[in-house]
């Protein structure tokens, strides 16, 4: 019976453990620790190859148990420095004990043969002797299993298989089942390392150290020692080896290795930029502002592991199955020794040859792996390309979307207003002399309106003259005297306090605000001079991104809380549905209703704070990658390369991966079904029984692995299919 002390918070203890490569070796674990006393929890992850042991220090048992009792089931525990204590830690194939299992029963065998051919008086004895040897590490592993009340497992089934093919005189076959069954074991260790390879080249993406600057001294630093609000020289081709803000220097940064993002962006003092990212021109100055736990690879690191972690719902089913497959399976076989004799002419040594392999092809290696193996590569393949999921349920459920609710500023739109007219009204000044006097006036105020004018007029190459008396007018514009003319920049709501407009003029205005464009008027005493509109342009990939959710069968709406007029003329222009003016909880009661309506499982994008509570009541929460801390830990998923397509290429990523997983578990239950037939009726024998599990097995993780190349094209995914194409 579990202890537990309520006033404390239990501690988590997090261990690397080599050989756990299956479902079938996660339950083995979490069975054998969740029944020591003091323990609240364990979870243990194949894919990230960890164990998580969650209890309170009180009457919780020493690590140097745990360890005992995971290496008894046949698992090597890292050591406190991050370092295996056997030699299975080398990445060579032959140094694991699965690889060293391999070697030695496969030269058994081959010894085996050879001693018979030269000395057939020896019989049976040199593959019994073989069998026997092979068999030590597995009936330890079950043995130890056993213990802690776990019987069902892989291993103590190919004991019982192989010492009956002994008992019934079947000895060559036995000593080559333990041979196949070792291969077989082998390759599914293999392909599961390959999965966790993914995981840790992404932190081979930070580089081991830094240059510190340190009181106008440069010094070499562990890239884990740094601090936020340190200063970090890097230099033309060094990795950004922390988050951080540029300080002095513009560079163009390779961002392909975080986002996936193929085109280098110019950064500049003030930009913020990521560990991992490569500098390609000239040297920078960056203030830390995330120490190494915490920034972006840290981060992506552990969303990944967490995800890889959570099954998704098939997942889960195909877990349960397993557990009441494995019981029926035995009974199965045990009727199958027992019933033919009594009912027929059939001898026991046949009916019981029959039972050991319908045991070995039953086994549920391939099933249980069938899953996880998918969900995994498509979890790490979307972490490739910078679209994190936070869980194989969230992946699992990014494919069943049929309508997406977008915000617009920063996710639809720049973000940014930018000037799209000058116009000037009367004959004196032209569109360039309008631009220069209004940047000359709005020069010094930070109003997104006014940034957009100023840069506007800087791009076109215009000098500033100099602005005497600037004052704000309190919610009706600014103004101030140029070149000796008082001006003032004012809204075209409060511009009849000045000027009486011509119809034709007013009729302009109108015009424009409702193409969603906001207006600055110049105006000179009682004269207007011109005006300059500015708006947040949909973003370059908006339509692109837009299209490709149609061609996919999904829904495109806008939630957005600007003005309806702008809302409106937006959404008219990218051709969805929009609705504006809207406060964060309204945002959240639109996807509340669609949900209550039916309208199938409601995805929600967004990158601010206001965003956040749609994010949480929609079935799937996505964050674009430039957005708040907020929305990023609120969402279900991120896109790192903050990129409309991004959204289309997670939903096709889940349809791949869906279809992917299908396909295992068609190939793992039919070539079983077409076995276990074949099997029963004696027209296949044991070691064809090992062989359909292992190849089973080998099929289904090598088809997961497919998904590790995938790539995805939004103009030539179909309604209601995806076409997302994966290479192997």
């Amino acid at each position: 019976m579990k202890t537990s002390t309520p006033t404390t918070a239990p501690t988590t203890l997090t261990l690397r453990v080599e050989g756990m490569d299956c479902g079938g070796c996660e339950r083995k674990v979490v069975s054998a620790l969740e029944r020591l006393e003091g323990i609240e929890e364990v979870t243990a992850s194949s894919v990230t190859g960890s164990v998580k042991i969650h209890h309170h220090d009180h009457g919780a048992p020493s690590r140097k148990t745990i360890e005992g009792i995971l290496n008894e089931l046949g698992y090597q525990v890292a050591s406190h420095d991050g370092q295996t204590r056997a030699p299975g830690a080398s990445s060579s194939w032959w140094q694991t004990a699965k690889g060293r299992l391999v070697i030695i029963t496969g030269n058994l065998l081959i010894v085996a043969f050879a001693l018979r051919l030269a000395w057939p008086a020896l019989g049976n004895m040199p593959f019994i002797l073989a069998t026997l040897v092979g068999l030590i590490p597995i009936a330890q592993s079950a043995w130890g299993a056993l213990k802690m009340r776990n019987p069902f497992t892989i291993e103590m089934l190919m004991c019982i298989a192989a010492l009956g093919a002994l008992a019934i005189n079947a000895a060559a076959e036995a000593a080559m089942v333990v041979f196949l069954f070792a291969v077989g074991e082998l390759l599914e260790g293999v392909a599961a390392s390959r999965a966790r390879r993914s995981i840790s080249a992404l932190a081979n993406l930070t580089p081991s150290t830094a240059r510190l600057m340190d009181n106008g001294h440069l010094r070499d630093v562990s890239a884990e020692s740094l601090k936020p609000g340190q200063r970090v020289l890097v230099r033309p081709g060094d990795r950004v080896p922390c988050d951080g803000r540029i300080l002095v220097g513009t560079s163009d940064i390779d961002e392909s290795p975080v986002n996936g993002e193929s085109i280098p962006r110019s950064r500049a003092p003030g930009d913020d930029i990521f560990a991992g990212t490569v500098n390609l021109d000239a040297a920078l100055e960056v203030e830390v502002t995330r120490g190494a736990d915490d920034n972006t690879i840290a981060r992506v690191i552990r969303l990944v592991e967490e995800a890889q972690a959570a099954k998704a719902p098939i997942a889960r089913f195909i877990d349960r199955f397993a557990y009441y497959y494995m019981p029926a399976v035995v009974l199965l076989a045990l009727l199958m020794a027992i019933v033919p004799p009594l009912v027929s002419t059939m001898a026991w040594s046949e009916s019981i040859y029959r039972a050991l392999a319908l045991l070995l092809i039953a086994c549920p290696c391939a099933l249980v792996i069938s899953t996880p193996a998918a969900i995994a590569a498509g979890l790490s393949a979307g972490a490739r390309r910078g679209l994190l999921i936070k869980g194989g349920a969230v992946l699992e459920q990014l494919g069943k979307l049929r309508l997406v609710a977008l915000d617009k500023t920063g996710t639809l739109t720049a973000g940014t207003p930018r000037v799209t007219d000058v116009e000037s009204w009367i004959a004196e000044e032209d569109d360039n002399s309008v631009l220069r006097l209004a940047a000359a006036i709005e020069r010094d105020s930070s109003h997104p309106i006014a940034t957009a004018i100023v840069e506007h007029a800087r791009q076109s190459g215009i000098n500033l003259p100099t602005v005497t008396g600037g004052r704000a007018l309190a919610g009706r514009g600014v103004s101030g005297q140029v070149e000796g003319r008082e001006l003032s920049l004012m809204t075209p709501r409060h511009l009849h306090e000045k000027v009486i407009l011509e119809e034709s003029l007013s009729a302009r205005i109108v015009a424009l605000e409702e193409a969603g464009k906001s207006l600055a008027l110049l105006v000179e005493g009682e004269r207007l001079l011109g005006l300059i509109a500015v708006r947040d342009e949909p973003r370059e990939d908006a339509i692109e991104g837009l299209a490709a959710l149609s061609r996919l069968g999904v829904q495109a709406v806008m939630l957005s809380g600007d003005n309806a007029r702008t809302v409106a003329a937006t959404g008219g222009r990218l051709g969805i549905e929009a609705y504006g003016e809207l406060m964060p909880e309204d945002k959240a009661a639109y996807v509340r209703d669609w949900q209550a309506a039916g309208r199938g499982p409601i995805g929600k994008v967004g990158d601010g704070i206001n965003d956040a509570p749609a994010l949480a009541a929609a079935d799937v929460g996505i964050a674009m990658g430039g957005g708040t801390d907020v929305a990023l830990e609120t969402a279900d998923a991120a896109l790192l390369k903050n990129r409309v397509t991004g959204i289309a290429e997670l939903i096709d990523l889940s349809r791949a991966t869906l279809r992917n997983v299908k396909t295992n578990v068609v190939l793992a239950l039919g070539l079983k079904a077409i076995f276990l037939v074949t099997t029963a009726l004696g027209i296949t024998g044991m070691w064809i029984a090992v062989m359909a599990d292992t190849g089973a097995t080998v099929l289904v993780t090598l088809n997961a692995m497919r998904l590790l190349g995938y790539r995805f094209s939004p103009s030539t995914a179909m309604t209601g299919l995806s076409q997302g194409k994966t290479t192997s």
